[in-house]
């Protein structure tokens, strides 16, 4: 392999970026170098930027929704070739606990990703182990490629919902997450997915992506929509898609007696208060939803009814990460998906 320059972007400090230079290393025997075509921003790429993720203290690199195109292979790389067009799951697990020896790794004990451990996709280059990769078909471009792993988020967080034919679901937060789980779970069966949020603009996209109702806070209230929408009874599931005490609430308030609730924002304030009370008149449950665990075949196949593209409002070169980023978090921006190229 010939010598490789790599820029890397991480974020140093509260709303302060820069970029670490190094030469790219030989891959391993079974490591594989990616050259980056695109490379989005995802919620927790804020939350990092804002010093407020809590799971990964500054300073670190960020970056983990991407495509390129494979560069160079170690010796016993076989799955894909130089020239390859592909996507990476970018979870890093042990393979030794009992949860990865069963095959369910999205539950690994030592559960890390790329990111994380200075491998950000906010570069030039990344090198990536040969099982985390996927083919990019045809119908999708770089762009679209790189959002495969929020719609892997997505779908992992509606497949362990189990909506079913005929339920009702709210889903509250229309970011990019939020708006492609109300497209899941159309395409799964729900004939009800409302979707609430304060910006026009995505309650607009929510419903080209296939919500049947949109609801904005400031024109209506959560609880008002709930009762017009469900007739007082509350919805069968719901999604929590922001990461904030009120919307935590909502969620659960929202759900009819025995009614679910799945939790898949980013709590920068851990610690919230809730109407526990609920869980014992409405036997309501709650639960989690992080990343993905065999979701990426099932995401790449859900692409093709999905324009992914139409997420994309942003584009900016990888030396405008700073920028991109400021973009992101300025609410009068519209962003919904902003994409970097290298």
């Amino acid at each position: 392999m010939s010598k490789l320059i790599n820029r890397v972007g991480r974020v140093v400090a509260p709303g302060v970026v820069d970029f670490l230079t190094r030469e790219v290393k030989e891959p391993g025997p079974r490591q594989v170098v990616v050259k980056i075509a695109a490379s989005a921003i995802c919620g927790s790429d804020l939350h990092i930027f804002k010093g407020k993720h809590p799971s990964a203290p500054l300073p670190v690199t960020i970056g983990h929704e991407f495509s390129g195109e494979v560069v160079a292979t170690g010796s016993a790389v076989t799955k894909v070739k130089s020239g390859d067009r592909v996507t990476v799951e970018p979870v890093l697990t042990c393979g030794e606990c009992s949860a990865c020896r069963t095959g369910n790794y999205g539950y690994c004990e030592r559960i890390s990703f790329t990111y994380r451990n200075g491998d950000g996709a906010m570069a030039d280059y990344i090198t990536v182990d040969e099982v985390s990769l996927y083919k990019l078909p045809e119908h999708l471009s770089y762009d679209a490629g790189a959002l495969i792993e929020p719609l892997s988020v997505a779908t992992h967080a509606v497949r362990r919902a189990g909506i079913e034919l005929g339920e009702k679901v709210l889903v509250i937060g229309a970011g990019a997450i939020g708006l492609l789980v109300a497209a899941l779970c159309r395409r799964r069966g729900a004939t009800e997915v409302a979707v609430v949020d304060f910006s026009p603009k995505r309650l607009a996209m929510a419903l080209e992506l296939g919500a049947t109702t949109v609801v904005n806070p400031s024109v209506q209230s959560v609880e008002e929509a709930v009762k017009e929408l469900t007739g007082g009874t509350g919805f069968d599931k719901s999604f929590e898609c922001v990461g904030l005490e009120v919307t935590f609430n909502q969620a659960m308030m929202a759900l009819r007696k025995n009614g679910l609730a799945t939790i898949v924002g980013i709590f920068e304030q851990p610690l919230i208060t809730i109407p526990a009370t609920r869980f014992i008149t409405h036997e309501i449950k709650v639960q989690g939803s992080q990343g993905y665990c065999w979701d990426f075949p099932v995401a790449l196949e859900m692409s093709k009814s999905i324009d992914l593209e139409k997420l994309i409002t942003h584009r900016f070169p990888l030396e405008e990460l700073q920028q991109a980023l400021e973009t992101s978090i300025d609410r009068d921006s519209g962003s919904i998906k902003i994409v970097l190229h290298p």
